[in-house]
C-alpha cells in the first residue's frame, strides 16, 4: 500500500508505510472479514427467521397466539439488548489490544451460543428452564455481535485505500445479507417439512450447521494480520469509553439516531413481517420467507455498488436518501402485504429490504467510523451503533406487535417509524461529509 492512496483526503491522516499493509494482506483481511461476518449474521438471523415460525409452540406453549408472538419477539430483542454491552466490552479491547483478536473471539462465542440453541430441550421436556436457557443463549449471541459488527468494518476501512473505503466497508456490510440469505434458505427448507417433523427435530438443524461455518471462519481469521492503521496510531486511551463520551459525544449521538432509523426499518419490513403476514394476514409461510430471501439476494448485489457510489458522491447524501425513502414507503408497505398477492408481497419486501434499506446500511459502514479518531474509533462507533440498534431494530418487532394489538391498525406502526426517521434526519443535519477526508488519527 502506498502513502499516495491517502494524500488527497483532507486533514488528520494516518499514514501507513508501504511495507506494512500489502495488497495481498488487504485482500485476506477483506475476505476473512466478509466470510466471518456472513457466518455471524447467519447465526444471529437464523433465530429471527425460525423463532416466529415455531418458538411460540416450543418455548411459550402456555400463552395464546398473540401473547406468545410478543414473548418470542421479546426474546428476540434480548439479543439486541446485549449488543451495547458486547460493543462496549469488545470495543475496549479492540481499541486497547487490536481488532484481530476481537474478530476471533466474537466468532467463537457466537458459534457456541448458536449451536447450543440447537441442542436445547423444549418447554415440554424441561419446563421454564428451557425458556430461561433460550434467553441466556440469545443474550450471548447479541453480546458477540456487538463486537463483530464493528470490528470487521474497522479492519476493512483501516486497510483500504482512501478512495475505496466506502466500497470496502460495503463489501463487509453485504456479508449481512449473505448471512440472511443462508439463514433464509435454511428457514425455507425446514418450513416445508411436515409440522410434526418441524417441531420435533427440523428446527434444530439450521442452528447445528453453525459448527461447520464457524470452523471455516476461524481458520480464515487466524491467517490475517492486525490493521496497520491501528498499529501506527500510537498509545491508546486507558479507558476508551470515557474519552469517547467526553470528547466525541456529538458523533455518538449522530450514529445513535441514524442507526435507530436504519435498523428499525429492516426489522419492521423483514423480521416483523414474517410473523405479522403469516399470523395476522394469512400469507403462506413460504411466500414471506421467499420474499425475505429474494430481498437479501438483491441487497447483497446492491450494497457494494452503493458503497462505491458513496466514494464518488458522499456518504451523507445517500444515507439521507435512504431514510426519506424508507419513511415514505411505510405508508404503503403493510397495505401491499395485506393484499396477500404473492407478486405484490414479494415486490414490496424486495423494494424495502433489498433496495431502500441498503442505501442506509451499506453507507454507514464507512460513514460512522470516519467520524471518530483511531484511538477510540471502535468504542465510539460501538456505543452509538449498538444503543441505536437496541432502541431501533431490537425492539421494533415487539413495539409493532404491541401497537397492532392495541390499535388493530398498521398506521400506528407507520407513525412509529416516521418519528424515528425524522429524528435521524435532524441528527444527520449536524453531521459533516467524510468521503473525501482522511481517517482521523
Amino acid at each position: 500500500m502506498t502513502t499516495r492512496a491517502f494524500e488527497d483526503y483532507g486533514d488528520h491522516a494516518v499514514t501507513v508505510a508501504p511495507a506494512e499493509q500489502t495488497a495481498s494482506s488487504r485482500r485476506r483481511i477483506l475476505i476473512a472479514g466478509t466470510i466471518g461476518t456472513a457466518i455471524e449474521w447467519y447465526d444471529f438471523f437464523i433465530y429471527g427467521l425460525i423463532a416466529p415460525l415455531v418458538f411460540d409452540q416450543l418455548f411459550f406453549p402456555k400463552f395464546d397466539q398473540l401473547t406468545a408472538s410478543i414473548a418470542v419477539f421479546a426474546t428476540f430483542a434480548v439479543g439486541f439488548l446485549a449488543r451495547p454491552l458486547g460493543g462496549l466490552v469488545f470495543g475496549h479491547f479492540g481499541d486497547r489490544v487490536g481488532r484481530r483478536s476481537v474478530l476471533l473471539s466474537t466468532l467463537l462465542l457466537m458459534g457456541l451460543a448458536t449451536m447450543s440453541i440447537g441442542l436445547l430441550p423444549t418447554y415440554a421436556s424441561a419446563g421454564v428452564a428451557a425458556t430461561i436457557a433460550l434467553v441466556v443463549l440469545r443474550f450471548l449471541q447479541g453480546f458477540a455481535l456487538g463486537g463483530e459488527s464493528t470490528a470487521a468494518i474497522l479492519m476493512a476501512i483501516e486497510t483500504a485505500p482512501g478512495h475505496r473505503r466506502g466500497f470496502s466497508a460495503a463489501v463487509i456490510q453485504a456479508a449481512g445479507p449473505v448471512g440472511v440469505v443462508l439463514a433464509s434458505f435454511a428457514a425455507l427448507a425446514i418450513s416445508r417439512l411436515p409440522e410434526a417433523d418441524l417441531l420435533s427435530w427440523g428446527w434444530r438443524v439450521p442452528f447445528l450447521i453453525s459448527a461447520v461455518l464457524v470452523a471455516l471462519g476461524v481458520y480464515m481469521r487466524w491467517r490475517i494480520e492486525e490493521s496497520a492503521t491501528f498499529r501506527n496510531a500510537g498509545e491508546s486511551e486507558t479507558v476508551p469509553a470515557v474519552e469517547a463520551i467526553r470528547g466525541h459525544w456529538r458523533p455518538i449521538l449522530i450514529v445513535f439516531f441514524a442507526e435507530m432509523a436504519q435498523t428499525s426499518y429492516f426489522y419492521l419490513t423483514a423480521i416483523f413481517t414474517i410473523s405479522f403476514a403469516t399470523r395476522q394476514l394469512g400469507v403462506q409461510k413460504d411466500v414471506i420467507t421467499q420474499a425475505v430471501l429474494f430481498a437479501n439476494l438483491v441487497g447483497l448485489v446492491a450494497m457494494p455498488l452503493i458503497g462505491a457510489w458513496s466514494d464518488r458522491i458522499g456518504r451523507k447524501r445517500l444515507f439521507l436518501a435512504g431514510v426519506m425513502l424508507a419513511a415514505a414507503s411505510m405508508f404503503a408497505f403493510y397495505g401491499v402485504v395485506a393484499s396477500r398477492d404473492t407478486l405484490l408481497v414479494t415486490g414490496a419486501v424486495i423494494l424495502a429490504a433489498g433496495i431502500i434499506h441498503p442505501l442506509m446500511f451499506s453507507t454507514e459502514g464507512s460513514y460512522f467510523p470516519e467520524l471518530f479518531p483511531t484511538r477510540i474509533r471502535f468504542t465510539g462507533v460501538s456505543i452509538g451503533k449498538q444503543l441505536g440498534t437496541v432502541l431501533g431494530g431490537g425492539i421494533a418487532p415487539l413495539v409493532a406487535t404491541s401497537l397492532f394489538a392495541q390499535t388493530g391498525s398498521t398506521y400506528a406502526i407507520t407513525g412509529y417509524y416516521v418519528a424515528l426517521a425524522l429524528a435521524a434526519m435532524i441528527a444527520l443535519g449536524f453531521a459533516h461529509e467524510t468521503s473525501k477526508s482522511r481517517l482521523l488519527g
